[in-house]
């Protein structure tokens, strides 16, 4: 299946530059929270917007006033949406960048209202996956929050729960396979999810997408040669969406880091610039090749899907440690 692309350019270079923010689309609009500049230094609790509807000159970023309540500054956090709401789960805040321990609850923003709240878990007595960074979010389109793995306070995990916005009651799902790693991927399609990459503490992870039936609480695995021909090669704090690509369910991975720093958070690594389609029913990847301008090379980033079809990808941290401030739209033609 032969795919075309096109890149376009949304938001010029420096309007809003960071990293390990998290990135939303609702509609026409992207919303970024979080990050940082400065290594180690959240940089505020603001919400940002900007249309990420394409055909239009480069657009203005604009905060949004949410009024007196807002979450604590975050690094590391992710963010996915059910309706008109956007959740974001922990993350890492102050100079000391320990994790947020907020007890199972979510940060929920109201993007009609334009207010935050905090959705508390009902039995405060029971289990909840503890306060952590650079871990996977996701959802079923339903009622159910996804969250796995990630950085808690030592040490990375690979474990899997569930939270019914609903009933506000957490689940702990059987763990993926290992090794435990931050920096993962993670999306939902068709009743499954599906789960590629990371860092482990000593190498990226590649070559194998692992796949969770939801319903039979079982992960299969389909394994891959990730050398850049057959599949994309070993990556973290990349990303995964699931798209509809010419009227067919496809996974996209793109970018991320290849190889960490010596300096650990403080540093950048080797950036990637590639993209990966999968398509669910042969099982099969294919690398995309885009027309026009492109994105730099980039890990530590975030991406969200936009009508079903396209990506928006917002910031990151390029090869030469700067922060990055664009924001693209990648559609298939």
């Amino acid at each position: 299946m032969a795919v075309s692309s096109k890149w376009t350019r949304l938001l010029s270079d420096d309007a809003l530059p960071r990293s390990s923010q998290t990135l939303t689309v609702i509609g026409d609009t992207a919303y970024v929270f979080g990050g940082e500049v400065k290594p180690r230094e959240p940089v505020d609790s603001a919400v940002y917007h900007v249309s990420a509807k394409p055909g239009q000159s480069l657009q203005d970023v604009s905060s949004v006033s949410t009024g007196e309540t807002a979450p604590q500054a975050r690094v590391g956090a992710a963010s996915t949406t059910l309706g008109s709401k956007i959740y974001v789960f922990s993350g890492r805040g102050g100079t000391a960048m320990a994790p947020i321990e907020e007890k199972g609850s979510f940060w929920v923003l109201d993007t009609t209202d334009k207010t935050w709240s905090q959705l508390n878990p009902q039995d405060t007595g029971a289990a909840y996956p503890v306060g952590r960074s650079y871990y996977a979010l996701t959802n079923d389109g339903q009622d159910a929050i996804f969250v796995h793995a990630g950085c808690p306070e030592r040490g990375r995990k690979q474990d899997l729960w569930a939270f019914n916005i609903r009933s506000r009651e957490w689940q702990e799902l059987s763990p993926a396979p290992g090794p435990e790693r931050g920096g993962t991927s993670i999306t939902y399609a068709q009743g499954r999810l599906y789960r590629m990459n990371g860092f482990d503490g000593k190498t990226e992870q590649g070559g194998a997408l692992d796949v969770f039936d939801i319903a039979g609480n079982q992960w299969q695995t389909i394994r891959f040669e990730p050398d850049g021909v057959s599949g994309p090669t070993p990556r973290s704090v990349a990303c995964l969406v699931a798209v509809s690509v010419k009227k067919k369910p496809s996974l996209v991975t793109m970018f991320g880091e290849r190889d960490p720093s010596s300096l650990g958070h403080a540093g950048a690594g080797k950036m990637l610039g590639d993209v990966w389609l999968f398509d669910i029913e042969s099982q099969t990847w294919k690398e995309v090749r885009a027309t026009g301008e492109t994105p730099s090379p980039r890990g530590w980033f975030d991406a969200d899907v936009y009508n079903d079809t396209g990506i928006v990808v917002h910031g990151g941290l390029a090869e030469s440690n700067a922060r990055l401030g664009d924001l693209w739209l990648l559609a298939f033609e």
